[in-house]
């Protein structure tokens, strides 16, 4: 099985320490590098060229998100996942607008990251929940529901499951779009069920990332 190449930039010493013994516990992953910062990285990483860069966002010399937008334009195939303790709006929409493909907060788990690294690795975008439920509190407003939700003839939603989803992805619970649209709550869920089968979403997760594929909402 070839293995997922990762490459670590973290600042601290003991972080890349406690990440390295992780991903050496899985025979899935390589480590073909780590620096502690930009200029390191990019004097190491010609050598051996990864699959993902795994790092924080606040370095010194160079931020994360600056680094990840040089990464993005000199090496477009390299794949980057953010691991930071900073899970406020702003770093995250800054690290997904420079290109990153994932985002998880520094507390996530083993068995989390693991599944962040393989998702990337498949050309995935990737968000804990947590980062999932930020992304969706904010950007609601932003949601626009039309032609850019991709349409065949297995997939096509009625007018009535198009309003639903737009009431849903603006964060209206199923009593409140039931008032909205003058339907019951159980009609309300019948519709969202049929959808979230149609567009085979199952997660908030899954939510969010159809929304950014189909340009639902605009980081």
């Amino acid at each position: 099985m070839k293995k997922i190449k990762v490459f670590l930039v973290d600042d601290h010493q003991l972080v890349r320490d406690g990440i390295k013994s992780l991903l050496m516990s899985s025979d899935e992953f390589e480590i073909t590098g780590e620096a502690c910062d930009g200029y390191e990285f990019f004097d190491k990483i010609k050598m051996v060229l990864p699959d993902i860069v795994l790092m924080d966002i606040s370095l010194p010399k160079i931020s994360g998100i600056e680094l990840t937008k040089i990464i993005k334009k000199e090496y477009s195939d390299v794949k980057v996942l953010i691991l930071s303790m900073y899970t406020n709006e702003d770093f995250i929409f800054n690290a997904l607008k420079a290109g990153a493909n994932g985002y998880l907060p520094k507390n996530t788990s083993k068995k989390e990251l693991f599944e962040a690294l393989n998702e990337i690795s498949k050309g995935h975008v990737y968000f804990s929940e947590q980062i999932s439920n930020i992304i969706l509190k904010t950007y609601v407003k932003k949601a626009q529901i039309g032609e850019t939700v991709e349409k065949n003839s297995d997939q096509l939603l009625t007018s009535r499951e198009m309003e639903v989803l737009k009431l849903a992805v603006e964060g209206l619970s199923n009593p409140e779009i039931a008032e909205n649209l003058c339907i019951s709550t159980r009609t309300v869920e019948s519709h969202k069920n049929h959808l979230m089968q149609k567009l085979e979403l199952k997660t908030a997760i899954d939510l969010v990332r159809f929304a950014i594929k189909n340009k639902i909402i605009e980081l």
